[in-house]
């Protein structure tokens, strides 16, 4: 079973910050997860939220800040004071790291709210920093977005993608989903997840990823259920089910 370090390993460190990557680097992961959107600027930066309120020392959407602005901004000091001054990184700082590290990557696209023209912004650059991966390294592109997907796997079939789904959001309808996007795999909800539907697509020929189990007993039991990977914040737990 594949095991991502969600958001780097965002249980001991403030997610999707460098800190946060290179401690699920310690812990042994080599995959992390992360969220891309677009700066003021058109930068790919790292970040969950729109607003940058929750996680940093800055306040309001995203779309508000240039790069520049980000790499000075504390978000570290929220999940613990000793994180303080930690910058929302750019994708390209994480694309060195994985090719200085060795590491594999699941790009979650965030929905952009600024329109087709912001959104296909976002997959042009995100598509060129994804290009200086050096050989060998592993990329998933994910997001709840579909029609992002798909517009994504028309300008690069070559690369492999995953449909997102919440508990709400996984129908009766999904093989029309994911053989419209031509994804490779769906990332499902934990909550709710039911052995019934892991086999219904595995034996569709998709692979399953599981967000976000933290506890060892239930990833013990979704590899069982033939989960290929799941998505965790501890990933130093999980990797003894790699494999």
């Amino acid at each position: 079973m594949r095991i991502f370090a969600h958001r780097g390993a965002s249980g001991s460190a403030p997610e999707n910050t460098l800190t946060a990557f290179q401690l699920a680097v310690q812990e042994g992961a080599s995959w992390i997860e992360t969220d891309v959107d677009l700066a003021a600027c058109g930068t790919p930066v790292l970040l969950h939220d729109t607003d940058l309120d929750r996680t940093s020392n800055l306040t309001g959407p995203l779309y508000a800040y240039r790069a520049e602005e980000l790499a000075q901004a504390d978000a570290g000091s929220w999940f613990s004071p000793r994180f303080a001054g930690q910058p929302v990184p750019t994708l390209a700082q994480l694309v060195d790291l994985a090719n200085e590290q060795g590491l594999n990557l699941n790009i979650e696209l965030k929905s952009n709210e600024q329109g087709a023209g912001r959104s296909r912004l976002l997959l042009e650059r995100t598509l060129a920093e994804l290009g200086r991966l050096g050989e060998g390294r592993q990329v998933l592109v994910s997001s709840f977005n579909h029609l992002l997907l798909a517009e994504l796997k028309v300008r690069a079939p070559q690369l492999r993608v995953a449909a997102l789904f919440t508990r709400e959001t996984f129908g009766p309808d999904w093989l029309s989903v994911l053989e419209l996007i031509g994804a490779e795999a769906a990332h499902l909800e934990d909550s709710g997840l039911t052995r019934a539907s892991v086999q219904a697509l595995r034996q569709a020929g998709y692979e399953v990823n599981v967000y976000t189990v933290n506890s060892p007993a239930r990833a013990n039991q979704l590899k069982n259920w033939g989960v290929n990977g799941i998505f965790t914040d501890y990933p130093g737990r999980m990797l003894h089910l790699e494999g």
